[in-house]
């Protein structure tokens, strides 16, 4: 009951202040006095808390523009720290946000601050504080942060009643950051305009000026403002429905583009430097120590390169950029050259591979296919046919190495000739056993150079397995290098090619 009454009362109350804005009609002007006198106003700024309509059925239309003057930053799953109001540092969650400068302008119609120039010494347009004006509770949905611009305190009034206000706008929005082909990465952030509680029975919003309007002037004013390009502003009127209520809504999509020189100087030009160092170590003598250190020297180089390039590089939950996996890349590559370095120094100097067959597997992998595939050159008068496919240490030596001792016996002497008989018998012996030792001495030395040779065979068949591996490690290398900067080269023409 009491609260049917109150609500009553009000009614009444309304009526009776909306029929004195009628009777009243418009703002007075005395002889002598520019403009409306600030008595008649000061009866309309009393009555700033009641929408400004004789009939209140009818909504009040405000029509909506802005210029995209500045992009002050895009940040993605980046850690900001902020002080709260206890002066503790916080960190904040990990969100994307878009840091935007907007010069916003509105436009609402006071049916009661209406005069005729003609009684008012011709004054058409005056300025008056916004604080004294009911003003349209307009927002932008997607506002993470407060509002730290410069509050415009005036609006300019109409003698018609239409009111412009100018409004200087630091808008901190979410938006979904694409950032997978960074730095050539084209975003498209929403600004959803509209009234935070009155609904489409009270308020209606629509733009002031076209889309395409809109979108030219911003690019006069963003032309030459830091890293990004607007390249267009478009938009669409519609209605949010939540439960039983509605609220007229503008969504307007703001498509910008980053520059991407400042990230091509710091960040690929410098990679292509030491990548290219990285293919040019490849013709170094595989088996060389020096190419070994040489490579492990450039890691650790590029490794201090990828540390002072992510602070540069966006990173986010949704994806990794197509350039970070062309750095992790890279650095895979060169571990993997060193890999194969060491394996092939390992195969050259190693005392464990002495008389170690090649295995049949790595012969016709290696030797035959792998060799054919990458056009392996091979030096004069070697072939991997030529090779023998199996080494025995127990083959039987040929008889050239043989030695064969006769022992020649005395015939029998005169016996006045017994003693030279026994002197030269005795000489014959010793030469035998000198003979066979020197036999012995040659068939040693023959086995060693045997040795010598079946492992200089060894060697140059593992040597060329390994050169083989090196050259294959190297077209590849050529072939994922030549792939990634096509990709860029294709993405960059991409940007290029937006308008």
């Amino acid at each position: 009951m009491t609260t049917s009454f109150l609500r009553f009362q009000n009614l009444i109350l309304t009526s009776l202040l909306l029929t004195g804005f009628v009777c009243q009609g418009k703002l007075t002007c005395k002889e002598g006095h520019s403009g409306p006198t600030y008595e008649s106003m000061q009866e309309v700024f009393d009555k700033k808390s009641f929408r400004p309509a004789v009939n209140l059925s009818n909504p009040t239309i405000t029509n909506i523009s802005f210029t995209l003057y500045a992009v002050l930053g895009v940040v993605s799953n980046a850690e900001r720290v902020l002080v709260n109001r206890s002066h503790d540092n916080a960190r904040n969650e990990k969100t994307q946000i878009l840091t935007t400068f907007l010069w916003l302008r509105l436009y609402w119609h006071h049916e009661f601050m209406v005069w005729e120039p003609n009684e008012c010494d011709g004054v058409t347009r005056i300025s008056i504080p916004v604080n004294q004006l009911w003003s349209p509770d307009i927002i932008v949905y997607e506002f993470v942060d407060d509002d730290v611009s410069q509050a415009c305190p005036y609006v300019y009034l109409n003698h018609t009643g239409h009111i412009r206000w100018d409004r200087m706008l630091r808008l901190v929005s979410s938006c979904n950051l694409e950032i997978f082909s960074f730095p050539f990465d084209v975003q498209n952030c929403t600004f959803t305009f509209g009234s935070y509680m009155h609904t489409i029975r009270d308020v209606r919003v629509s733009p002031a000026l076209t889309f395409e309007a809109m979108s030219i002037n911003s690019k006069n004013y963003l032309e030459a403002s830091g890293e990004w390009e607007l390249v267009v502003i478009l938009g669409e009127t519609s209605i949010l429905k939540f439960g039983v209520d509605e609220w007229d809504i503008i969504t307007f999509w703001v498509v910008i583009k980053r520059r991407p020189n400042l990230y091509v100087v710091n960040l690929l030009i410098p990679s292509s430097f030491l990548m290219l160092i990285d293919i040019l170590s490849f013709y170094l003598p595989p088996h060389s120590v020096d190419r070994a250190s040489f490579k492990m020297t450039l890691i650790l180089g590029y490794t201090v390169f990828l540390l002072i390039m992510n602070d540069l590089l966006p990173s986010t939950a949704n994806g990794t950029p197509i350039i970070g996996i062309y750095f992790s890349v890279c650095l895979a590559l060169m571990v993997i050259s060193l890999l194969e370095t060491v394996i092939i120094t390992n195969v050259l100097h190693h005392n464990s591979m002495k008389y170690r067959e090649v295995p049949r597997w790595v012969r016709v992998l290696v030797l035959q296919h792998i060799a054919n595939l990458i056009c392996y050159r091979w030096p004069e008068g070697i072939r991997p046919s030529a090779w023998p496919s199996n080494h025995k240490a127990d083959e039987p030596e040929s008889d050239a190495g043989v030695c064969v001792v006769q022992t020649i016996t005395p015939s029998p002497a005169p016996q006045e000739a017994s003693r030279d008989a026994e002197r030269a018998g005795s000489s014959v012996a010793m030469d035998g056993q000198e003979l066979r030792q020197i036999c012995q001495d040659v068939g040693t030395l023959r086995a060693h150079l045997t040795a010598l040779q079946k492992e200089g065979e060894l060697q140059d068949v593992w040597c060329h397995v390994g050169y083989v591996l090196d050259f294959l490690l190297f077209r590849i290398y050529l072939l994922l290098i030549s792939f990634y900067a096509l990709v860029i080269i294709y993405m960059w023409c991409i940007w290029v090619a937006q308008t």
